[in-house]
Order: C-alpha cells, then sequence, then structure tokens
C-alpha cells in the first residue's frame, strides 16, 4: 500500500494571491485614510475574575486615530477610574482587577470608538461577563435502594456556572466509572440505568463539575446505591409478610423498552446554523435496549453524522437549514420497541453574503458600498457614518442610501468617512466598518523592483505588480525590455495587477516589465521569472511485511532541478521518527533495524525545496506469531461433554487461522500434554467430548502464518466421574513362542482409557473348531499372558476384555490365533532341473503337505553350488548360494550360472519355527559358452619388420578353447587405419613372431579367444616398428645445420612480432577477435580430424589404462 502527494509552490502562490486580491485596495500608510479596527475583543468575553480584564481594541489610520468607549451605551470616562488604563497608542483597555478591583463591577457591554479628521470606525458591542464556580448546595442524599433490572437515574443536578461546567462521575478513589449500553451519563449530566445488576451496589457515586475558566472541580456529596436481588428481598420481608405474599415477588423479569429521556413521544429542538446538533435518547429495559437513529423522509447527513455514548446521542456538526426535520430515535430488545421523533428546526444568526469593503475614489469619481447578509429570521439592515445612525448623520450631498447600499456620485475630499452597516436578527447581530477615502494620487508600484520570481514546470506562474493610485491605475504587461505588450490566451490579468501564467514552460522564463497609468502619471517597474525542473521521487517506497525482529528498508530515491537545494525528511504516522538508534535514515533510504510491534505504521518520505515539496508513504505491517489466548472458561459441564471457551490474543497483524486445544490429565499423566482438537481461527468455542475417571485442564495455543503462539495459561480442573471401561484393549494377537504354548498379547488402555480405577483384563481362549468351553483368566493391568500345554500350531479363538472396579467393557471381538510352530517333518519331492541356457536354469518341486509343515508356510528356498567346471580339474572353495521363494510356489529360476560347469542344488520348505528337511541333491551341468577376453596381450622386440606377441588364456574358458583370433592394422601419420588382417592361431599357443611388417609404423592389434560356441570379447594394444637408421642419422645431421637453425630463430622472431601487432590491436581498437577468425576460415579439410582426433584420445586414453608397452 502507497500513497503519493505532491505539494506544488503554486497553490501556496494562488493563496497568497487571493490574499493580495482581498487587500488590493489598502492604502498606503503614508497617505491620509480614515481609521481601520484591526483588532479586537470578541463578543462575548467571559473573563477570569481573579485576573486583569483586557480589552483589545486596535486600529490603523493617517493621522493615527484616537480612541474612546462607551459602557453601556455611555460614554465611560477612563480618567475618572483609577483602576482602568488604556495602552499607549492603542485603544486596548486594561482593567486592574489585581490591585483591589471586583470583575463583577466591570460586569457590562463595551464599544470602542478610533477616530481622526477623515471618520470614526467602531467595534462591536463586546459583552463581558466574568466567570462564575459556584459550590454545590448542601442537600441530603437518600440512599438508593433499587430492585435487579429495574431501572434508575442519579441526577447531578450541578450549579449553575458561567461558562456551564464539564460534568463526569467518579469514584472515591478518582476513577471514573465505567460506562455501557447499560450504564451511561446524559447530556444534562445525570447518570442513567437501563437495568441495575447486583455489581452496581456502591456508596460512592460522585458527580465533578469542571470549570474550565477558573481551574475549579467542585463535587457532589457521594450517592448510595443498594441493589436488591429477588432471594435477599424475599429473606429480607419474610418475617413480616405471609408465604403467599412471599412466593407472589416477582422474580426478575425480562421488560420492553421505556424511553427515560427525552419523555413522551415528541418533543421540539432549535439549532443556530453552524453549530453541533446534539440528540440524546436513553431507554430502560431489560435486556438492554439497543439505540437506532433515523430522519424520517430523508437521509442522515453523510461526512458530518456522528453517534457518541454508545448511539444514545446523534451528532451532526455544522448544521445548515437543510438539517430541519424530524430525527426518530428506536430503541429495541427481544420484547419491543418504542421511538421518540424530535423535530428539529435550524435557524440562522445574520452572516454575510457581501460584506462592504473599503472604497478609495478621485474627486468626481462615482462608486458603492454593499452590505447583504442574510439569516433566518432575515436580518434587518442599517447604516451608520462614523458611529452615528445614517439618518442623524451630516448630509452629503454625494451619498444616497438605497436599503443595502449606499451610492457616492461625483465625491469631492469631505466625503470621506467611515461607514457601518449592522445586519441582525433575533439570533444576533453583524457589524462591518467601510471607509470611502477621497484621494487624488499618481500611481505607485508596491512590487519591489527587480524581485524574482521561481515557480516550478507546468504549474502557474503568479508574477505580482501591486499598486496604489486615485483614479485606480491600468496595468498593463511586457516581456523583455523592448517586448510587445502581452495579451492572448496563455495569460491571465488580474484587478490587483498580478500577471498569471497558469502553466509556465521553460521558454516562460525572463524580463517581465509591469507599467501602471492614470491621469495624474506613470510607473513601471521589472520582474525576473526563473522555470524550475519539479522535485520527483522516481524511487517510492514500497509496502512491506516484516516479521518482529527484522531489518527493513524503505527506499526514496529523488531528482531535482540542479540550482534547488533538497531536503527530505521521514515521518512515521505524519509525526517525527521515534528518537531511536534502530532508525537509521541513509541519504536515499530508511534503515529500521530489529523491528518491534510500535514501528507498524505509514513512513512518508517527504521531499522539500524552496519552490516544491513530494511526498511518498508506504505501509508497514510488522507480523509476529499471536499472542496467547487468555480467559479460559469451562461451562456446560456434563459427565462427557464440556464446553471451552476463551478470548483471542492480539493476532500481531497475521490472521489467527486455528486454535489447538490441549488437554492434561493431572491424575494418570500430571505435566503431560496432549492435543484434543482443532478449530477454525473465527471460533472461540468448543464443545469437547470427555472420557471418564480424568483430571481435565485444557490450554488454548493461536496459530497464523508465521507460527503457533505461547500456550495459554491452562484452564481450570474439572474432574470427571469414573464409568465402566468404553473400549477393550487393541491390537490383541495369539502367537505361541514355543511349540506347546500360546502368547497372547494386546495393547493396553491408556490411563484416560481405564474410565475409572482398578483397571484389569479379562483373557479368554478356546480351540478353534472343536466344541470347547472358553477358558478364562483376569489379569492386572499387563499387554501378555501365555497359555501353556498346547498342541503344536493349532488355531485359537482368542479375546481380551477390559474391567474396572465399576464393571466390564463391552464385549470384545475375537480374534484367530495359533499355537507355536515346530519345524517342518518333510522335505519337498520331485526335484527337477531344466537348464535354459550356459547360465540359466529352472528348477521344479511338488509342494509339501500343509500338516507336515507344523507352522506358517512362509515359502521354500533353494540352495544351490558349483561343484566344479568342467574345463579344469582343480578344485576349489565350494560357495553355496540361497534363492528363497515366498509362499507356496513350486518353482523358481536360478540366474548368474557360470558355463561348462557340474551344479547340485536341493530345496526345503520353511515356516515361521525355521527350515525342514532338504530334499535329496540334484545334480545338472551348464553348456558351454564364450570365453573372457586373454588375460593379457603383451607386444615386444620390435625391429624393422617385426614384432613379438605374447598372450595369457582367458580367465574363464567357459568351455574348450579351440583358437585365438587375432587382426591388426596398420595407422598412418593422419592417423587413417589400414587394411585388417586376420589369423587364427592354434589354442595350446601363447606367443606369435610377426614378419615382414613395415618399418617405423604404428599398428593396432585386436585378440580374442574361441570355443565351439564362439568367439568371446577382444582385447587391444598398439605397438610401432622401429625407423632405418640411416634415415633416423640423416636428421639428426639437418638438426645439427646452421642454415636449419638460422631458419627456426626468423620463424619464432616472425611469430614474436605478430604477437606484438595483436597486442597492440587489442589496445587500441578493443578485443581483437582472433580466435572467431580462425574459426570463420578454418581449413575444412582438417575439420574431420577433430572427430578422429577425439576417437583416438578415447583409444589412448584406453591404452594408457591398459599399460600396453610401445
Amino acid at each position: 500500500m502507497m500513497k503519493k502527494k505532491s505539494i506544488s509552490a503554486s497553490k501556496a502562490s494562488l493563496v497568497f494571491f487571493l490574499c493580495q486580491m482581498i487587500s488590493a485596495l489598502d492604502v498606503p500608510l503614508d497617505l491620509s485614510q480614515p481609521p481601520t479596527i484591526t483588532q479586537q475583543s470578541p463578543k462575548d468575553y467571559i473573563v477570569d475574575p481573579r485576573e486583569n480584564i483586557v480589552i483589545q481594541c486596535e486600529a490603523k489610520g493617517k493621522p493615527p486615530p484616537s480612541f474612546s468607549w462607551t459602557r453601556n451605551g455611555t460614554h465611560f470616562d477612563i480618567d475618572k477610574d483609577e483602576l482602568v488604563t488604556m495602552k499607549p497608542n492603542s485603544g486596548t483597555l486594561v482593567i486592574n482587577i489585581m490591585n483591589g478591583g471586583k470583575a463583577e463591577a466591570y460586569e457590562g457591554v463595551y464599544q470602542c470608538t478610533a477616530r481622526n479628521e477623515r471618520g470614526a470606525a467602531i467595534s462591536n458591542n463586546i459583552v463581558i461577563r466574568p466567570s462564575r464556580s459556584p459550590l454545590w448546595t448542601k442537600e441530603k442524599l437518600e440512599p438508593n435502594q433499587v430492585r435487579e433490572g429495574d431501572s434508575l437515574v442519579l441526577h447531578c443536578r450541578p450549579p449553575v456556572g458561567l461558562p456551564p461546567p464539564i460534568i463526569f462521575w467518579m469514584d472515591n478513589a478518582f476513577q471514573r466509572l465505567p460506562q455501557s449500553e447499560r450504564v451511561s451519563q446524559g447530556l444534562n449530566g445525570d447518570l442513567y440505568f437501563s437495568n441495575v445488576q447486583p455489581e452496581d451496589t456502591r456508596e460512592d457515586y460522585i458527580c465533578y463539575a469542571r470549570f474550565n475558566h477558573t481551574q475549579t472541580i467542585q463535587q457532589k456529596q457521594p450517592i448510595s446505591v443498594k441493589v436488591f436481588s429477588m432471594d435477599s428481598l424475599n429473606d429480607t420481608i419474610a418475617a413480616n409478610l405471609s408465604d403467599t405474599d412471599i412466593y407472589g415477588a416477582k422474580p426478575v423479569t425480562e421488560r420492553p423498552p421505556i424511553l427515560l429521556t427525552p419523555t413522551g413521544t415528541t418533543s421540539n429542538k432549535v439549532e443556530l446554523r453552524g453549530n453541533v446538533l446534539l440528540l440524546e435518547c436513553i431507554a430502560a429495559g431489560l435486556p438492554t435496549p439497543v439505540i437506532r437513529w433515523i430522519k424520517e423522509g430523508g437521509e442522515l447527513p453523510a461526512n458530518r453524522t456522528f453517534f457518541e455514548n454508545f448511539k444514545k446521542t446523534l451528532k451532526i456538526v455544522d448544521v445548515s437549514e437543510a438539517d430541519s426535520g424530524n430525527y426518530k430515535c428506536i430503541a429495541r430488545n427481544i420484547l419491543g420497541s418504542t421511538h421518540h421523533v424530535i423535530s428539529v428546526t435550524v435557524k440562522a444568526a445574520p452572516y454575510w453574503i457581501t460584506a462592504p469593503r473599503n472604497l478609495v475614489l478621485s474627486p468626481g469619481e462615482d462608486g458603492s458600498l454593499i452590505c447583504r447578509a442574510n439569516g433566518n429570521p432575515k436580518p434587518s439592515i442599517s447604516w451608520l457614518s462614523n458611529g452615528v445612525p445614517i439618518a442623524i448623520a451630516p448630509e452629503d450631498p454625494s451619498r444616497k442610501v438605497d436599503g443595502d447600499t449606499i451610492i457616492f456620485s461625483a465625491v469631492q475630499e469631505r466625503s470621506s468617512a467611515v461607514y457601518q452597516c449592522n445586519a441582525s436578527n433575533e439570533y444576533g447581530y453583524l457589524l462591518a466598518n467601510a471607509f470611502v477615502n477621497v484621494l487624488a494620487e499618481p500611481p505607485r508600484i508596491l512590487t519591489p523592483a527587480n524581485k524574482l520570481y521561481q515557480v516550478i514546470l507546468d504549474s502557474p506562474a503568479l508574477i505580482d505588480c501591486a499598486y496604489f493610485g486615485s483614479p485606480k491605475p491600468e496595468i498593463e504587461w511586457f516581456k523583455g525590455v523592448k517586448g510587445s505588450i502581452l495579451r492572448g490566451n496563455e495569460y491571465v490579468f488580474h484587478d490587483n495587477g498580478t500577471l498569471e501564467i497558469p502553466v509556465a514552460q521553460k521558454d516562460s522564463s525572463g524580463t517581465y516589465t509591469c507599467v501602471a497609468r492614470n491621469e495624474l502619471g506613470k510607473i513601471q517597474n521589472e520582474v525576473q521569472l526563473e522555470v524550475k525542473d519539479p522535485t520527483l521521487i522516481i524511487k517510492q517506497p514500497e509496502y512491506k511485511v516484516i516479521q518482529r525482529y527484522g531489518h527493513v528498508s524503505f527506499e526514496c530515491i529523488i531528482k531535482h532541478d540542479s540550482t534547488l537545494i533538497p531536503t527530505v525528511i521521514w515521518l512515521k504516522d505524519n509525526d517525527e521518527l521515534p528518537d531511536d538508534e534502530r532508525f537509521l535514515v541513509g541519504k536515499d533510504n530508511l534503515t529500521i533495524m530489529n523491528v518491534t510491534d510500535k514501528d507498524d505504521g505509514t513512513y512518508t518520505c517527504i521531499v522539500n525545496t524552496t519552490l516544491d515539496s513530494v511526498s511518498a508513504s508506504a505501509v508497514l505491517t510488522v507480523v509476529a506469531r499471536p499472542n496467547p489466548p487468555f480467559d479460559l472458561e469451562l461451562t456446560g459441564q456434563l459427565e462427557r461433554s464440556i464446553e471451552l471457551s476463551w478470548i483471542p490474543g492480539d493476532e500481531n497483524n497475521s490472521p489467527i487461522t486455528s486454535f489447538v486445544i490441549e488437554y492434561e490429565d493431572g491424575l494418570h499423566e500430571p505435566g503431560v500434554w496432549h492435543y484434543q482438537t482443532e478449530v477454525p481461527g473465527s471460533q472461540t468455542t468448543v464443545q469437547l467430548k470427555l472420557s471418564p475417571y480424568v483430571n481435565y485442564s485444557f490450554r488454548v495455543i493461536a496459530v497464523n502464518e508465521i507460527g503457533r503462539s505461547q500456550p495459554s495459561e491452562p484452564s481450570e480442573q474439572y474432574l470427571t466421574k469414573s464409568a465402566n471401561p468404553d473400549e477393550n484393549p487393541s491390537n490383541v494377537q495369539g502367537i505361541g513362542s514355543e511349540p506347546d504354548n500360546l502368547v497372547i498379547t494386546w495393547e493396553s488402555l491408556k490411563g484416560f482409557q481405564s474410565n475409572g480405577p482398578g483397571l484389569q483384563y479379562k483373557v479368554s481362549w478356546r480351540q478353534k473348531d472343536v466344541d470347547d468351553e472358553w477358558t478364562s483368566v483376569v489379569v492386572a493391568n499387563v499387554s501378555k499372558y501365555i497359555v501353556s500345554g498346547t498342541p503344536t500350531f493349532v488355531p485359537y479363538e482368542i479375546k481380551v476384555q477390559a474391567l474396572n472396579d465399576l464393571g466390564y467393557a463391552p464385549e470384545p471381538s475375537e480374534v484367530i490365533g495359533h499355537s507355536g510352530e515346530d519345524l517342518p517333518m518333510v522335505a519337498p519331492g520331485n526335484v527337477q532341473v531344466h537348464v535354459i541356457n550356459s547360465t540359466l536354469a529352472k528348477v521344479h518341486w511338488d509342494p509339501v503337505p500343509l500338516k507336515s509343515v507344523r507352522g506358517h508356510l512362509q515359502g521354500y528356498k533353494v540352495y544351490y553350488w558349483k561343484v566344479q567346471s568342467l574345463s579344469r580339474r582343480s578344485k576349489r572353495h565350494i560357495e553355496k548360494k540361497i534363492l528363497t521363494f515366498r509362499g507356496n510356489k513350486t518353482f523358481g529360476m536360478l540366474p548368474g550360472l557360470e558355463p561348462y560347469s557340474s551344479y547340485k542344488l536341493n530345496v526345503r520348505v520353511v515356516n515361521g519355527k525355521g527350515e525342514g528337511p532338504a530334499s535329496p541333491d540334484k545334480v545338472f551341468k551348464t553348456p558351454e559358452g564364450v570365453p573372457s577376453s586373454p588375460s593379457f596381450l603383451k607386444i615386444t622386440n620390435p625391429t624393422l619388420d617385426s614384432l613379438t606377441l605374447e598372450w595369457g588364456s582367458p580367465t574363464h574358458p567357459n568351455g574348450i578353447l579351440i583358437s585365438y583370433i587375432l587382426k591388426f592394422q596398420p595407422i598412418n601419420n593422419t592417423h587413417e587405419l589400414g587394411p585388417l588382417v586376420e589369423i587364427r592361431i592354434p589354442a595350446n599357443e601363447s606367443s606369435l613372431i610377426l614378419k615382414n611388417l613395415n618399418y617405423s609404423t604404428r599398428y593396432k592389434f585386436y585378440f580374442n579367444a574361441q570355443t565351439s560356441v564362439g568367439s568371446g570379447s577382444q582385447i587391444t594394444e598398439e605397438a610401432v616398428t622401429i625407423m632405418d637408421e640411416a634415415m633416423a642419422s640423416r636428421q639428426v645431421d639437418i638438426a645439427t645445420q646452421g642454415w636449419f637453425i638460422g631458419l627456426m630463430c626468423a620463424v619464432a622472431l616472425l611469430i614474436l612480432i605478430l604477437l606484438i601487432v595483436c597486442f597492440i590491436r587489442r589496445n587500441k581498437g578493443g578485443k581483437y577477435p582472433v580466435k572467431e577468425k580462425e574459426d570463420a576460415h578454418a581449413d575444412p579439410e582438417i575439420q574431420p580430424m577433430k572427430e578422429d582426433d577425439g576417437t583416438f584420445g578415447e583409444y589412448r586414453l584406453f591404452s594408457f589404462v591398459s599399460s600396453a608397452p610401445f
């Protein structure tokens, strides 16, 4: 969430301009002018009787005015009262009360007159009244004895003060009495109870009245209230009344609403325009009524309507005549409703439509003063001249009165005067002074010369030309020293001389000349205008959500005119940042370290220059795990259920998604908390199922997206009554551990499942499918019982029933178990083997009879092992292998056999006790297979035309070897392979000399062995025949020749020069794409070699790994 606000200086300038327009006719103080009242005390002036009374009256004029006062309509002679003085050069009166005067003696209506040779201005009638804070009258207050549920009004009746006091109710400890929908204070200060409750009983209901002017508080004597419930009332009167009377006393009953204030069904209210309208309805009833307000035939005014005092008070601010009408309050509870209609009439004291304004005229000119006001009822207008009703004022032939207007024609200097307009009705009056000043003056420009105006681009530019002259001068504007007169839609010319450029652009900058002229003269003034770039926030702070104790940063990056100096300030919730070292203000950011809950709020970056101001705001939301719930309450206690309610803690800006309820069993597992249930986060009550014989305590944990809260404080404990067990043990099994026993096991009940003390188990069993009675035994709280002397592996019906001191659990279900197993007695028969290939065989057998298994048939195990290899007669260690086939399977595959070998196998049946006897060994043989690769291949004794090969026989011949196959081919200098030659070698050979080979040639050899089945995997090697000795010596001679050495040096020098040139070009011209050019112009015949290089690279790697000699 982010908001941005920009404040241009143009708005401030526009306000300044409007103020200038109002004062555009102000006469310079060095010219003659009638008096103008500049400051006066309020019409209704309440003063502190302990302090001096200061009645203000300030005025200006030329010559400076003199001052006089009237009191209660007659002249007030200040010189005759030593306690009254007038400030020098002022009309302000100071009445010295602190030197023995009494404020009451100076109560009255005062009016100030400021007078000079050109006229007289008068002030409002100022009513002086000293504030009063009288004491409460002594009264004997009887205790209030009230029946529970009845209504009650405690009257305050404060003393009449000036101004009226502020009323509030407190107790003896100076603590405000709590108020609610049921108990509240009315507008008259009384305390209303819609219905009383026993907790309202107290002896210190005290009404206080605070008088702000004198800073005093008066206290009424305490009022006592005693609330009687019907039970206590019956006990009180039981001795004096008959049984019929006692039981005839009604209990607390619910009642429909009735209005305590206002009374009746209708009332009237008059309020003045602009004031605050307060309407009140307070009702009695049980349950406490709820108040609702409507306006008949209309809507309550939006944005001006407020509800106070638990909706018992309707408040409408700044009322107008349109707010007149009927307002209905409706009080409602479950038994009914009542209502009251208040007819509101809005009257209005006089208010200005057009107030008269000072008039400056030159001799012979015409003009007028206009005084228009409105009100309800409509006010009457009267005129005065220099403080005297115009009807008895000196005659002026240039003046004519026409109702609310005075018209002046061909005025002369003697026509100068101050006129007063009085608009009044029964609710008040308005008084305005306006002078007529007759002057003959050439133009003056009051704006300083060469004044510099600076504005922001695209905002209005207001260039001032304050002037004065009589007659009123004409104003013209020019741009530049020799510019033409400004005209057109892009300019606005105001009556006060101001030039407005509505949308200033960069080319609007420059020199502007203002010319003022009338018939008495001409004057001009030059000013300067500069248009600046606006200040912008180009990176605004953004909405952040941060966990408590984390770090957060808001950015505020700005762009501004280079000639303006910006200042950046940060605010939190429109106030200064906290004085905390965790707040770090950087050049363009604000960082908050170790964020806490109190840091939550709106952060605003404000950038100010002398011309504009911009701001941007972002909200920081601090989230955390919720606070733990509190005020856990248990209600609706039943044997098997209870209702738990709680109040959620603060969710810390992350909504609570769920509540987890846990319980503790203080009887069986004190200190251990178990999960009970989970409810949605909108739920604050839950009905919990309970088990008997558990001492419950509950706690609640709140969960939000951040995590889980701390657990709440435990609730009160609740012990449920004992009962028979509800359930029996689970997971009952019967499995023998020996051939002659039956071990019965079960999962014991948990403590809270016992439902009562003395938990035991009744264990019962009987052999299945045999007509036997149940055998039973009762055991303590254990989880196993062993039955001895049973037949081997027979089925039993088993059941385990829980019981406690109060009785048995429901009848348990039966389970089937078996007594102990013994080893199988019979081996599988008819074992057959079918050889599929040299490494795989399939074995079959007949199943054994189930009775001979003597336990749970788990499957069959096949043991097989290699006796010997048919190609070798050497003895070797016999390693048996085992394959297990689950269930009642009667065949299986034997993988991983070795070719040309002799094997034996047998088969055994398996149960839970172990393996039975083995079947007779079955012999089978595997056929020949292809051999493995020869164990090694070595190439030795290289000569010019021969190589010697030696090899080892295969590690696994897998049959009878019949021969070896040798293949070889030459490899030329370009790594191309020559023709392939193949030689078959007898199986009994282990070496071979190859002759007639080419000298200095590399050969590649491929070597493998063969059986009658086929060829095995091959082994490869490479070798080189040696070089011719004469050719080798010639090459050595060339390498030692001087010319050859010189050639090599020249080549090296050339390469060095080339590298230097490349380096220089790289530094001058950027990167020198040598690699790219080489790739682009690579020899296409060479490119396939890359693939060959890769292949041979892998081959060489293989050759290296195989450590082939060269």
